[in-house]
């Protein structure tokens, strides 16, 4: 089996070593000419790094610098008052922070190990659904069985799922980072900084329509420091310094001091896209920021991603092994199997980012006094999700690529189908199990 994806980044890489894990035929069509170093912290929680662990790169981000945090912390914006702090692993499995070109890099190298046609400079025109083949502006093109759109929010592949174009949209947030290196830091001789410089843990400040973040990475060398704000000024590209600190003035003390320590920072906005009624067509799948863009309250965009390209590479693996293979018609239907799995599973997250961003942002009064009781436990229950524990145990014990194995398993033994409805039938079990797609 060939697969052809669209979009060397995170979700595609990860996509590409989960095929090759299968033993499946791999080209990855790029637009960018080369690879540039980008980014600032990105979060690796405990689902994404099963996966990591399970596509065999989960140690060398360690190796690049990748920081195990051991907690999540919560303060109040005006005084730095601890609220809550949660534990940041789950089981044996870690909560890393590594820097994105890092954690690129890792994924890069080992498609490269893998034998995976890594291809740049590789813009898409067009792609045509009969004969599954994607054509290049330059004139080029290329077939293969299935075709895998990981172009991110301005993809060009949903474009051609959807018959027209539909790009991303902008939100209504506007964030800034910054990283800091840790000598820098500790040029200011500030004891405080020092302290929080030297914790393994992720720090949010929470303040009225915005907050901070502040955490290590590149084992701890570096500081990541992210700012996000509701603002509909323009985002992506050099930050405003100043707009920046009078945006977060009177915040706590330490933090303030962080801020006033930035040279130059970088902005952009948040996007996001209406929600897609499919996510596959004939051959094509969409995977991560194509189809299911993350708000940036949750930490967990990449990790849906891949996430995303693990179950992918799973499912079409079992496909090529499976007396059911060898049938357009079969690709089909193991994408749409992708597509129920995956559909439920981000709606999780997202359901827990829009809880996030309601706790975070919350303006001073009884609304804030009682959020700042509940998270202080002091009272019996909480509508924050990431203080429930049963949900924490559904995003980040969640086992994607087991789930896939299980789900293919039934649809191989026809206990699932699909009828014209586009229903999705488990036999045998109560009519409250069916999900529609």
């Amino acid at each position: 089996m060939k697969v052809i994806i669209v979009g060397a980044g995170l979700g595609g890489l990860a996509c590409a070593i989960a095929c090759r894990r299968e033993g499946l035929d791999v080209v990855v069509l790029e637009r960018a000419s080369r690879i540039v170093p980008i980014g600032s912290g990105i979060h690796v929680p405990p689902n994404a790094a099963r996966v990591a662990r399970q596509l065999g790169y989960l140690d060398k981000l360690h190796r690049r610098g990748g920081v195990g945090v051991e907690r999540i912390e919560m303060r109040r914006y005006a005084d730095g008052r601890p609220l809550h702090a949660l534990p940041a692993g789950h089981g044996d499995l870690p909560w890393l922070v590594v820097h994105r070109a890092e954690y690129h890099g890792v994924l890069w190298e080992t498609c490269a190990e893998l034998g995976v046609g890594l291809c740049l400079d590789m813009e898409v025109e067009r792609i045509d659904f009969e004969t599954n083949t994607v054509y290049l502006e330059d004139g080029d093109d290329i077939s293969g069985d299935v075709i895998i759109g990981a172009d991110g929010l301005y993809s060009v592949c949903r474009d051609q799922l959807l018959g027209s174009p539909s790009p991303a949209v902008e939100t209504s947030d506007l964030a800034y980072r910054v990283t800091l290196p840790l000598d820098y830091l500790k040029t200011l001789g500030d004891p405080r900084i020092d302290e929080f410089c030297a914790r393994k843990q992720v720090t949010v400040w929470l303040g009225p329509s915005r907050h901070a973040t502040f955490c290590p990475v590149r084992g701890g060398r570096e500081l990541n420091l992210t700012l996000l704000k509701q603002d509909d000024a323009e985002g992506h590209g050099d930050g405003d310094v100043g707009k920046m600190k009078q945006a977060f003035e009177g915040w706590d003390e330490t933090l303030s001091k962080l801020i006033s320590r930035v040279p130059r920072v970088q902005k952009w906005k948040p996007c996001t896209h209406p929600e897609l009624e499919t996510w596959t067509k004939g051959q094509l799948a969409l995977l991560g920021d194509s189809c299911h863009p993350s708000p940036a309250y949750q930490s967990q965009g990449a990790a849906m991603a891949v996430e995303d390209g693990a179950v992918l590479g799973k499912l079409l693996g079992l496909l090529e092994r499976s007396p059911k293979s060898g049938s357009p018609e079969s690709i089909s239907q193991v994408l749409r199997l992708y597509e129920y799995l995956r559909k439920s599973r981000t709606a999780v997250n997202m359901a827990g980012a829009a809880s996030n961003k309601k706790w975070y942002h919350v303006a001073d009064g009884p609304d804030q006094e009682a959020r700042d009781a509940e998270m202080a436990g002091a009272t019996p229950s909480t509508g924050w999700r990431w203080m429930d524990p049963e949900y924490r145990e559904q995003l980040l014990g969640h086992d994607a690529v087991a789930e896939a194995v299980e789900t293919f398993g039934r649809w191989e033994k026809e206990e699932v189908m699909f009828n014209s409805n586009d229903f999705v039938y488990y036999f045998g079990l109560p009519t409250g199990s069916q999900r529609q797609l």
